[in-house]
């Protein structure tokens, strides 16, 4: 089943939450952002391999390292974004995207358009942060 979104569609609360053009919608924006990760990483990788570690200059070669390290760091976060992105796709297929894990309720399309990735409502994250913040300074004693 293919559907053609209109041209600068949005979702809206005014139409029901996940129906065909919201799912779609947000398919192409995971599949577009996914590309674009991929474009990125392809791109890093050949600057890499266009890049010589074998500087001279201590100082330059220091430099070629740590920039080497931050972008192994970039490309790392990107698999894990990738990975992430694949997943939200498939519970688009499984019709489960849009609703929290938790609690099963919808997340806002307000946080699935800023953060389409998103697993868990505001309030749900807010508890899970919240949580994780009790359990580090337990910890910190």
């Amino acid at each position: 089943m293919s559907i053609t979104l209109p041209q600068n569609y949005r979702p809206t609360d005014r139409e029901p939450f996940m129906n065909a053009m919201q799912q779609e919608y947000f398919r192409q924006k995971l599949l577009k952002w996914k590309a674009e990760l991929i474009e990125e990483s392809n791109q890093t990788l050949q600057n890499m391999q266009e890049e010589s570690l074998a500087q001279p200059d201590l100082a330059d070669r220091a430099t070629a390292e740590t920039d080497r390290s931050l972008e192994l760091r970039t490309r790392d976060r990107f698999r894990k974004l990738i990975s992430k992105i694949d997943s939200a796709l498939k519970s688009i297929e499984e019709g489960s995207y849009g609703y929290c894990e938790e609690t099963g309720e919808p997340i806002s399309l307000k946080r699935l358009e800023a953060r389409p990735i998103a697993t868990l409502s505001v309030e749900a994250q807010e508890r899970h942060e919240r949580l994780e913040r009790t359990r580090r300074d337990e910890g910190a004693d």
